[in-house]
């Protein structure tokens, strides 16, 4: 056995903005000289599909970074820096039990089934806007859509989303580790606190509406969460329904610029946008996550030490060749599947995963038949790697239908 830090492996420059526009070339040249690993600036990349699959399973030996994110950040003392430790995405055991129950229900597949018409409500309501225009950045489009059906399930009036849009956007990339921009971050941390706070205060003027944010105050009014975790679930969900799944609907829509019929079979067929969505959460999505090692481990003969930070690159994980034949061919009919880690494994499980799969079925499928025809007309513009991933800006025209 060998530990890993006497391991010979490629160093990756993940939050290098080179690697976000293209970080394919980086792994296949780590793999070359390491199966499943790589070494980084803030540690240890896995690359390897099922020694993803298999790490993120071991719950009592991993946690998700919180003091070390504030540490490489620098946000001792901030709204943001308490977020990063106390959010449930960084709870475990009983706590993260707890915080996840009073929310869990409103995501489970019946809900979200029931929610659907919802979706496809908000994403005909922005095409009736923007469809006429006959170009615009598709990046622009996006982040309009999923946060909508979010502020539907909650219960909050659409005309509150435009003061907070770029708090929203700020927040999601937050955890790429850019320590410049932490005095940015932190502003618009204290402006969703602000609004999500204010959002509690009126519901309680106004009364129950029977939503999940009714379900959310109640779990407060039980001892259930604090007044302090109520509003951090609060921020996190509407980050999480505004980013992660607009990032997906802006990758899947890149890739249906390499594949117009696919595209145009996506508009044609519910059914058939749904092999293409499963398609795109192998080939590429928005997920990235991490751990930190709580006790030191043993994975295929490499001693794995306490301590140690661990990097999933889970939006590529699909794109290993010792999984998928022709891993880089995005091919909805593939026969070996399509096994997705982009929710990730373990008790973290994404809560959202069947909201955001829904979303972006339904939102490719009324895009397609709206949006006919799209072309790329300048440079696609990527986000940096680590963190949530994706495409900044993705300028097309097209052919409108009314």
């Amino acid at each position: 056995m060998t530990s890993v830090t006497e391991l010979e492996l490629e160093r990756l420059p993940i939050q290098a903005a080179e690697f976000g526009d293209d970080p394919m070339p980086y792994l296949e040249q780590a793999r070359r000289k390491h199966e499943w690993l790589a070494a980084t600036e803030l540690g240890y990349l896995v690359t390897g599909y099922r020694a993803i699959d298999d790490i993120l399973r071991l719950d009592t030996k991993l946690k998700m970074p919180g003091e070390e994110i504030v540490d490489i950040m620098g946000a001792q003392g901030t709204g943001w820096g308490e977020f990063a430790i106390d959010q449930m995405l960084v709870s475990s055991g009983e706590r993260h039990a707890r915080l996840r129950g009073s929310v869990s229900a409103a995501f489970g597949p019946g809900n979200v089934k029931r929610m659907r018409p919802i979706m496809r409500d908000a994403i005909s309501g922005i095409l009736d806007d923007w469809a006429p225009k006959g170009a615009f950045d598709f990046a622009n489009f996006a982040r309009l859509f999923p946060v909508r059906v979010m502020f539907s399930l909650l219960g909050t009036p659409i005309d509150r989303l435009p003061p907070i849009m770029e708090s929203l956007e700020i927040h999601g990339e937050s955890f790429n580790l850019e320590v410049e921009k932490m005095p940015i971050i932190e502003e618009g941390y204290q402006r969703l606190w602000r609004f999500v706070d204010e959002l509690i205060e009126e519901r309680g003027r106004v009364g129950e509406k029977g939503d999940l944010l009714d379900t959310m105050i109640d779990a407060n009014r039980r001892g259930q969460v604090s007044a302090k975790e109520l509003r951090q679930l609060l921020i996190l969900l509407f980050a999480a329904g505004f980013d992660t799944t607009k990032n997906l609907l802006i990758l899947l829509m890149y890739s249906m610029l390499q594949h117009p019929e696919l595209y145009r079979r996506c508009g044609d067929d519910l059914e058939y946008a749904r092999k293409v969505v499963k398609e795109q959460l192998r080939f590429a999505t928005p997920s990235n996550t991490m751990r930190i090692v709580t006790e030191t481990f043993v994975y295929r003969d490499v001693v794995i030490p306490a301590r140690t930070m661990l990097i999933f690159p889970l939006g590529i994980s699909g794109r290993d060749p010792a999984v998928f034949s022709d891993p880089m061919r995005f091919d909805p009919d593939r026969p070996e599947g399509h096994q997705t880690e982009a929710f990730g494994r373990g008790m973290h499980l994404c809560l959202g995963k069947f909201l955001a799969v829904a979303n972006v079925e339904e939102g490719i499928h009324q895009i397609a038949r709206r949006i006919t025809h799209p072309r790329l007309t300048g440079d696609v513009k990527w986000k940096l790697f680590p963190g949530v991933w994706g495409i900044k800006s993705l300028p097309i025209e097209f052919d409108p239908v009314p």
